[in-house]
């Protein structure tokens, strides 16, 4: 799937608030940095991960599920496997307000979860990472 330069722009601009569903504490994990570039430009992030709820990740409160983060979120950025997608979309749809976007992280991509989101009027970007298309896009 492709997305336009103005498309993917338009949701980068218009986020505020960000769900990191598979947040880790670890250094080394792609989702730890993505999420200190993210908190770096201004976005709040709220990390996403039953095996930390509770304990701070960069500062910030984890939480074990999407419903359990309590205000209203713009985008869910997903750093887990392919097969937890439609899960993942599952919970965004029970949410209220509605997550204004799905974003999954590189090689994370399940076109029928996507079409579901879509379907609700959730935007939808998969196999891409904000972490790359910010400064490709935002100079």
């Amino acid at each position: 799937m492709t997305y336009s330069d103005e498309y993917i722009l338009d949701i980068l601009r218009s986020v505020k608030t960000i769900a990191l569903v598979g947040a880790s504490p670890k250094e080394i994990r792609p989702s730890f940095s993505v999420m200190a570039f993210l908190l770096a430009r201004g976005y709040r992030v709220i990390p996403v991960n039953p095996g930390h709820v509770g304990k701070e990740i960069q500062g910030q409160k984890t939480y074990a599920r999407l419903a359990d983060i309590g205000e209203g979120i713009d985008m869910v950025d997903v750093f887990r496997a392919s097969e937890a997608l439609p899960g993942i979309v599952e919970e965004m749809l029970a949410l209220e307000p509605l997550p204004k976007v799905l974003w999954t992280q590189l090689d994370v991509r399940d076109d029928k979860a996507a079409a579901r989101a879509a379907e609700a009027g959730i935007k939808v970007v998969m196999d891409r990472c904000p972490a790359i298309e910010y400064p490709r896009l935002i100079s």
